[in-house]
C-alpha cells in the first residue's frame, strides 16, 4: 500500500523519523515518489475495466458465469478439454482459455466467446464503479490525458460501462477481447493498437491494471505500469510478478493530481 507523503511541518531540513513502529516507512515514501513520477509524466493512459474502473460482476457474480460456462462445455459433451484448476476457477476466462487452447479457432470456441460477452454486456447494469474511479478519471482527462481501455473482457461490455457512467468522452478508444483469444493479455496486442491509435509513444504511456496479465502485457508494450489491488491478496499477486508500484485505493492517484505544480 502506498502512504501519502508526510506533510512538513518543521522549518529545518526534511528528515525521517525511523522508529521500531515505522520500519517501512523509507521503501513506502520511495514508492509514493514513484507514484507521483508516474502519474506526472504520464500523457496517454491504459486502462483496464473490470478492476481499476469497476467491478463488472458485483451484482452478477463472475464464479456463477464461470458455473455456466462450465456446464455448458459438459452439456455439448466437452467436458474432458478442461482441467481441474479451470472447472473450478472462479475466473470464466480460465475455461475459455482452456478449450481454445486445445480446439483453437474452432466453432465452439467462438459460440463460448459469443456467450461469454453476452453475459459481460447483462453485467454492465448492475456494475459497480471502483471508488474515485470516476472522478480521478475526469479529473486527469480535464487535465489534457488520453485515455483507452484495453481490457479481456469484451470491447461492447466496455463501451457500454462508460456510457453508463457518461464517460464515453473520455474513452474515444476501446480495446477488448476478440474472437482470436491468442490476443488476450498477457499478450500487449490491445496495448500496441491502443498506443497506435492514439498517436501515442510507450515513454509516455502509463498502464493501470488490477493482474499480473496487465502487468505482463504492459512490459511487452514497453509501457510503464501502476497496480490497483482493491484487497490484500491481489496486492501480494501484483508484487510477486514485479508490481514497483502498487495502490490499494485510487484516491492516493486522484491525490497526486491534486498536489501537482
Amino acid at each position: 500500500m502506498v502512504q501519502r507523503p508526510l506533510g512538513n511541518h518543521h522549518d529545518g531540513p526534511d528528515t525521517l523519523l525511523v522508529t521500531p513502529e515505522t520500519t517501512h516507512t523509507e521503501p513506502v515514501t520511495a514508492e509514493t515518489a514513484r507514484l507521483a513520477s508516474l502519474v506526472s509524466s504520464a500523457r496517454y493512459v491504459l486502462w483496464d475495466m473490470d478492476g481499476p474502473m469497476c467491478q463488472l460482476f458485483a451484482g452478477y457474480p463472475a464464479h456463477d458465469i464461470a458455473e455456466q460456462l462450465v456446464a455448458m462445455i459438459d452439456q455439448l459433451g466437452m467436458g474432458a478439454l478442461l482441467t481441474e484448476q479451470e472447472r473450478s476457477s472462479n475466473d470464466p476466462h480460465e475455461a475459455l482459455r482452456g478449450v481454445h487452447a486445445r480446439h483453437r479457432g474452432s466453432d465452439l470456441v467462438l459460440a463460448l466467446e459469443e456467450w461469454l460477452t453476452r453475459r459481460e454486456v447483462e453485467a454492465v447494469s448492475k456494475a459497480r464503479p471502483t471508488p474515485y474511479a470516476d472522478p480521478l478519471i475526469r479529473t486527469w482527462w480535464a487535465l489534457g490525458v488520453k485515455f483507452a481501455i484495453t481490457t479481456n473482457n469484451a470491447a461492447v461490455a466496455a463501451a457500454a460501462y462508460v456510457e453508463s457512467r457518461r464517460l464515453t468522452d473520455c474513452f474515444p478508444i476501446v480495446y477488448g477481447r476478440t474472437p482470436n483469444l491468442d490476443l488476450m493479455k498477457p499478450n500487449p496486442y490491445c496495448l500496441e493498437e491502443a498506443i497506435k491509435a492514439m498517436g501515442a509513444v510507450p515513454a509516455a504511456t502509463l498502464m493501470i491494471g488490477d493482474a499480473a496479465t496487465d502487468l505482463e502485457a504492459a512490459r511487452q508494450a514497453g509501457v510503464e505500469f501502476l497496480g490497483y489491488a482493491r484487497n490484500e491478496a491481489k496486492e501480494q499477486i501484483l508484487r510477486k510478478a514485479g508490481a514497483e508500484v502498487v495502490v490499494r485505493s485510487l484516491d492516493q492517484v486522484l491525490d497526486v493530481l491534486h498536489t501537482r505544480p
